[in-house]
C-alpha cells in the first residue's frame, strides 16, 4: 500500500528534488549544526529581531501573558491583546479594521478562498506564493495568471475577461521571495480602478523593511490608501509569529465569517501577539538606520554578482544567484556551507526549470565585509 509513496520519494531523489529537515541551534546571526558555526543567510529574520536576546529579555521580564490559547478566536482564544494589536495595525495603515491570522499561509489561503467563488475571477502574478495559489484553488474560481510583473499582459487579460464575471480580484506580492524583485503597486492600483477590481497585496517580505515606518512597499510607493487588502506577516522581519490583513470593515467582517483557516484554527497564544505588538511599537521605530543599511548592503552584493558575470535580479534585501540546474545549486550550496555560509539551494519545482539558485537572505546585523567573499567562492567553484 505504501509502495507508491516510496517510488515517488525515489523519483524525487533521482531528480535532486527531495526535501529534508535539519536540526540546528541558533545564536544571533549564526547557526550551529553538529557543533560547526555558520553565518545564517537562509533566514527571513531580516532585522535580526527573532534571535536578539536583549529584545526577548526586555519583553519577557514584564510579561505575564499566556503561553497557550486552547481555543479559536471565535470561542475564547481572542484575548484583549489581539484587539489591541489589530487596532494598532488598522491605525498604522489608516484602514478601518485589521484581522490576525496564525501565519501568512493561513492568511492567504483564508482570504482568497473566502472572497472568491465560481462566479468570480482572479488575476494573479505568475510568481505569486504557493499560499495564494492554494487559496485560489480552494475557491474553484476562474484564474488568469499574468506574466511576472507584466502589467501590459495583465491589462490584456482584464480587457478580455473582466466583464464576464461578477467580482474580480487582482493579487500580487510586493517583494517576491524567490527573485527579490518588487511590484509596481501604483500600476496595479490604476488597473484595479479602471476595471473595477479588488486589489490584494501580500507584503510578507516587505513589512518591517520598506517605507519610512517599515509598513512595506505600499508605504514606500505612497499607495496604501488605494489597496483594498494589505496582507503581511509577523514571522519575518518582525521576528515573531502570525500574520494579518487590513482593509475596510465590510471585507474584514466577511473574512471573520467566511475564512475557514481563521474559524477552525486554535488561536496563537497571547504571548506571541504581545511580542508582535512590542516589536512594532518599541523596536521597529528605532531601526530606520539599520533598515537603510540592509538595502545598501544588498545593492553592493548585487553589483558584485553582476561584475562577476553571474546572474541575479531584484532590488530588495533578497539577493538570488541563479545557477541553472538543481545539481549546480546543490554543489555550490555545499561549497558555501563548507566555507561557513549557510546558504541552501532553491531548486525546481520551487522555481522554474533551469533557474535553481542560492538565495541570499540578508539581515540588518550582517555587514558587507562578512559576505563579500561569497561571490569569489562561487566563481572559483564554477571555474573548476
Amino acid at each position: 500500500m505504501l509502495s507508491k509513496y516510496q517510488d515517488e520519494l525515489r523519483q524525487l531523489q533521482k531528480q535532486t528534488c527531495e526535501r529534508k529537515l535539519t536540526s540546528l541551534k541558533k545564536e544571533g546571526k549564526y547557526i550551529y549544526i553538529e557543533g560547526k558555526k555558520y553565518l545564517n543567510l537562509s533566514s527571513n529574520d531580516y532585522l535580526g529581531i527573532a534571535e536578539d536576546k536583549n529584545v526577548i529579555k526586555n519583553f519577557t521580564k514584564n510579561s505575564d501573558y499566556s503561553f497557550g490559547s486552547a481555543s479559536s478566536r471565535l470561542l475564547t482564544g481572542g484575548t484583549e491583546i489581539y484587539s489591541k494589536l489589530e487596532e494598532l495595525l488598522s491605525k498604522l495603515f489608516n484602514k478601518e479594521k485589521a484581522l490576525i491570522f496564525n501565519s501568512g499561509y493561513h492568511a492567504n489561503v483564508g482570504i482568497m478562498s473566502a472572497l472568491l467563488s465560481k462566479k468570480d475571477v482572479v488575476f494573479s502574478d505568475k510568481l505569486n506564493h504557493a499560499s495564494i495559489l492554494d487559496g485560489i484553488k480552494l475557491s474553484e474560481v476562474k484564474m488568469y495568471r499574468y506574466k511576472h510583473l507584466n502589467y501590459v499582459h495583465l491589462e490584456e487579460l482584464l480587457q478580455k475577461h473582466r466583464h464576464e464575471y461578477d467580482t474580480a480580484i487582482i493579487v500580487s506580492e510586493s517583494v517576491f521571495s524567490m527573485d527579490g524583485d518588487i511590484a509596481d503597486l501604483k500600476k496595479l492600483v490604476k488597473l484595479k480602478q479602471k476595471y473595477n477590481a479588488i486589489l490584494v497585496v501580500d507584503e510578507a517580505h516587505a513589512f518591517g523593511v520598506f517605507g519610512d515606518n517599515g509598513l512595506g512597499v505600499a508605504e514606500a510607493q505612497n499607495c496604501i490608501k488605494d489597496i483594498d487588502i494589505i496582507v503581511a506577516t509577523f514571522g519575518k522581519a518582525i521576528g515573531s509569529v502570525g500574520a494579518f490583513c487590513t482593509g475596510n470593515t465590510i471585507l474584514i467582517n466577511y473574512l471573520i465569517n467566511k475564512s475557514r483557516p481563521l474559524i477552525f484554527s486554535t488561536a496563537i497564544p497571547e504571548i506571541n501577539i504581545a511580542f508582535s505588538y512590542h516589536v512594532i511599537t518599541e523596536i521597529l521605530p528605532n531601526l530606520k538606520k539599520e533598515r537603510k543599511e540592509l538595502l545598501i548592503t544588498a545593492e553592493k552584493l548585487r553589483n558584485d554578482i553582476a561584475k562577476a558575470g553571474l546572474k541575479t535580479m531584484g532590488s530588495s534585501h533578497i539577493v538570488p544567484v541563479i545557477l541553472g540546474s538543481n545539481e549546480n545549486a546543490i554543489k555550490i550550496s555545499s561549497e558555501l556551507i563548507k566555507n561557513g555560509y549557510y546558504l541552501l539551494p532553491i531548486r525546481h519545482p520551487t522555481v522554474a526549470p533551469n533557474s535553481a539558485r542560492v538565495r541570499i537572505s540578508l539581515r540588518a546585523d550582517i555587514n558587507y565585509e562578512e559576505i563579500k567573499n561569497i561571490i569569489q567562492i562561487i566563481t572559483n567553484y564554477l571555474e573548476i
